[in-house]
């Protein structure tokens, strides 16, 4: 079964970039799309982008599109979320997960769920 592991959270000023990354064990990376979703306390979890098995598509929620990118490397089994002029309202705990049916932004599109990584954004 594979598992993913988000890595690269951390406490940053608004305006900060920081990059995260899905590691994923196992030989069917490159089967799936992956995506990335956030929680903050007290919402729901909420989609953020996907990104397609070859790398050559993405998609984005509206409030992170232009400022958010994802990209994957398929050799090193790892999807990446590069995020730039952070906001507070970012702060949320971040995770990765397999994609079954891309296009799609909802939670029940994806699986095998990492643990995530916290983010917190401070003015």
């Amino acid at each position: 079964q594979v598992q993913l592991v988000e890595s690269g959270g951390g406490l940053v000023q608004a305006g900060d970039s920081l990059r995260l990354s899905c590691a994923a064990s196992g030989r069917t990376f490159s089967r799936y799309a992956m995506g990335w979703f956030r929680q903050a306390p007290g919402k729901e979890r909420e989609f953020v982008g996907a990104i397609s098995r070859s790398g050559a598509t993405t998609y984005y929620a509206n409030s992170v599109k232009s400022r958010f990118t994802i990209s994957r490397d398929n050799a090193k089994n790892t999807a990446y979320l590069q995020m730039n002029s952070l906001k507070p309202e970012d702060t949320a705990v971040y995770y990765c997960a397999h994609g079954f049916r891309f296009g799609s932004t909802s939670v029940g599109a994806f699986g095998s769920w990492g643990q995530g990584t916290q983010v917190t954004v401070y003015s």
